[in-house]
């Protein structure tokens, strides 16, 4: 049995059920810490994009990339990651990146 999705927007919730719109954020802006992904480290497991709440995860084929706009910086992609690809940064190292 093939379980298709019905996206509403490209960041949903784990826990929704895809019939109605959720409250998108953008937490960007109060962020005090970010993920960094070690590209070498990842085996594409995919369980930080599963596990992340605001399902900020794009998936670039090969890696997940961290939507800055919309990650809280919770770190739950860097505690579920087996491999430790991700690892959480302070936001005061990245003030002069836009």
């Amino acid at each position: 049995m093939v379980i298709k999705h019905k996206w509403i927007f490209k960041t949903e919730s784990p826990w929704s059920d895809a019939n109605q719109l959720m409250l998108k954020l953008d937490t960007g802006s109060w962020r005090t810490e970010r993920p960094v992904l070690d590209k070498a480290k990842c085996n594409y497991c995919g369980l930080c994009a599963i596990y992340c709440p605001p399902q900020c995860l794009k998936d670039k084929g090969d890696h997940y990339e961290v939507d800055l706009a919309f990650c809280k910086g919770c770190g739950i992609c860097a505690k579920e990651c087996p491999k430790g690809a991700y690892t959480m940064k302070p936001e005061g190292g990245f003030a002069n990146e836009g």
